[in-house]
């Protein structure tokens, strides 16, 4: 029986091997046939067109940039320098443009030799119109006016906009800033230090990844203007710099002195203008007194040298902390004649390099492949070890301070803060700027601008007001005057013509036509009550002339005596 599972077990292995061994035939067979296989176009995904957004309610500014002829009008680029900044950076001359991810517009595709963004053509929706920035390296400002002012007088104040960094951010800022009104405000010259209500958006420099908020508020007591900062968000903020897609950014600050911070509809920060922003809305009630000071004899040490303290006669202070371990020795299968990073072989030197210019090429250090499994490689050091005799400089034993005797830490007294006020509604900000804001000012410093207003606004609309009213009761006004005047009016004219169509003797005769009498009855009627009209209209006018009569005053004549 062990035999034939023997056999058995060989045959079935033999078995086996030979089915590997065709298999392997007919894949090399395979190998040797070229089959030519038609590759499947990939799918291409129809993008849905882009559908304007409808505005709705009461907005105070909405921009689509779906129309680049209006782009010039509305929006006014900064003509102006930054304070503070390098003469050759100083300039906001960084470019704008509007464009679309199937029409090229201002820009064909901005790539990292020529500038730092490239064409919207990745974009989900055909058709939608984006602002872009064209230049690297620069400061960019633009700014545009809002339709109406904007007044924190008890209704919730929302700014949101969307924002996508192409080729991700190493430094700089998108943020917006709702500009305060001020009427010597040019918007040619706007610039960081162009006083604003609100800032607000991402920035970021380095690792520095921040989400701004910050709103200017004015002391009621000297009339200055102080930012205010939100705490930094929890959330984690890095992937809206790095994933290269679209953010919806929106602010939320209720008339509560609450505020909300969103991204793509999700809160990242929220707070209150009283309790989280750096510094504080509202000073302290108290403060350290700036003349109080500590006095010569006040001790602050908890612990001090013990005096009584006598050093050591064999306390050594030149010993080392380490010493060389002379009882090591090198490893089995140390490498000493290997270096741990050799030349790369396969580096090649580039094709523009120049060696009066770059220097030398030397190719790039690798790590050697025969120290990856060896025990170490390189010059052997034997290693350092503790030294037992180390006792390093000698210092008294600390005591507890009942010599000198232990007072506490001193600390300035409190005195009454003299620029101390409480603002319990911060919400109500400087009211933002608008266009109207804008002709306001405007007529203020030239007040004859009301009279230009007048002739080319108001006097036109009062022309086509009293067109509109005056020319529909022209007609009944003229047909009141012939009632009272008895005067044809032109249906009389138009019947007496037809009437001397009608000659004598038969001539041009009228058709005559049988009237009913149904029609004489209404006939009758009419004249009846144009009767009753005419009596009461007689009516009327007796009472009137008797009315003029009595109210004339009567002369007399003289009585002869």
């Amino acid at each position: 029986m062990m035999k034939l599972k023997s056999i058995f077990l060989l045959f079935l292995s033999l078995g086996l091997l030979h089915v590997s061994i065709c298999d392997t035939e007919e894949e090399e067979d395979d190998d040797d046939t070229t089959v030519e296989v038609e590759e499947e176009p990939p799918a291409v995904v129809e993008k849905v067109n882009y559908v304007p957004p409808v505005v709705k309610g009461n907005t105070f500014f909405t921009e689509t940039f779906d129309k680049p002829a209006d782009f010039e009008k509305r929006w006014t680029k900064s003509q102006t320098k930054k304070d503070g900044a390098e003469e050759t950076i100083a300039k906001y001359d960084g470019e704008w443009t509007l464009t679309c991810n199937h029409t090229e517009l201002a820009v064909d595709h901005y790539t990292a030799e020529n500038g730092p963004w490239k064409n919207r053509k990745d974009s989900a929706l055909k058709g939608d119109h984006g602002l872009v920035l064209k230049s690297k390296a620069k400061h960019h400002a633009i700014s545009s006016k809002l339709n109406k002012p904007f007044r924190f007088d008890g209704k919730p104040f929302v700014v949101q906009y969307e924002v996508k960094f192409q080729n991700g951010l190493e430094c700089g800022g998108a943020y917006v800033k709702l500009l305060s009104m001020d009427k010597q405000l040019e918007l040619k010259q706007f610039q960081d230090k162009t006083p604003y209500t609100i800032m607000f958006g991402p920035d970021k420099c380095g690792m520095d990844h921040k989400l701004h908020f910050i709103f200017r508020h004015k002391n009621p007591k000297t009339g200055e203007f102080e930012e205010k900062h939100a705490k930094k968000p929890t959330a984690n903020l890095d992937s809206y710099f790095t994933d290269k897609k679209t953010h919806l950014y929106k602010l939320v600050v209720n008339p509560d002195n609450s505020f909300e911070i969103f991204v793509d509809n999700t809160l990242v920060n929220e707070g209150s203008l009283l309790e989280d922003m750096s510094p504080p809305v509202n000073p302290p009630k108290e403060i350290d007194d700036p003349n109080d000071k500590k006095s010569d004899d006040w001790d602050e040490r908890e612990k001090i040298p013990d005096p009584d303290a006598v050093k050591p006669e064999d306390w050594d202070e030149s010993e080392p902390e380490y010493i060389i371990d002379d009882a090591a020795t090198m490893p089995d299968g140390w490498l000493e004649d290997e270096p741990e990073l050799i030349p790369d072989p396969d580096a090649e030197k580039p094709e523009d390099w120049d060696e009066d210019m770059d220097g030398e090429w030397e190719p790039p250090q690798i790590d050697n492949t025969k120290c990856k499994d060896a025990v170490g490689c390189g010059k052997w050091e034997r290693p350092q070890v503790k030294n037992p005799k180390y006792k390093g400089k000698w210092r008294p034993a600390m005591i507890d301070n009942l010599i000198i005797r232990f007072v506490g830490i001193w600390a300035p007294r409190k005195i009454t803060n003299p620029d101390f006020f409480e603002d319990l509604e911060p919400y109500k900000m400087t009211p933002i700027r608008s266009v109207v804001d804008a002709i306001l000012d405007a007529t203020r410093d030239r007040p004859w601008l009301w009279a230009v207003f007048l002739v080319l606004v108001v006097l036109p609309i009062v022309l086509i007001i009293a067109y509109c009213c005056f020319s529909k009761s022209q007609p009944e006004v003229l047909e009141a005057q012939r009632k009272k005047t008895d005067e044809p009016s032109p249906d009389d004219k138009e019947a007496e013509n037809k009437e001397e169509e009608v000659g004598p003797k038969g001539d041009n005769q009228a058709k005559k036509t049988k009237k009913s009498d149904l029609d004489v009855k209404e006939e009758s009627s009419q004249e009846e009550e144009g009767d009753d009209e005419g009596e009461e209209e007689e009516k009327t006018e007796e009472k009137s002339e008797d009315s003029n009569r009595r109210t004339s005053p009567r002369k007399r004549k003289a009585r002869k005596e």
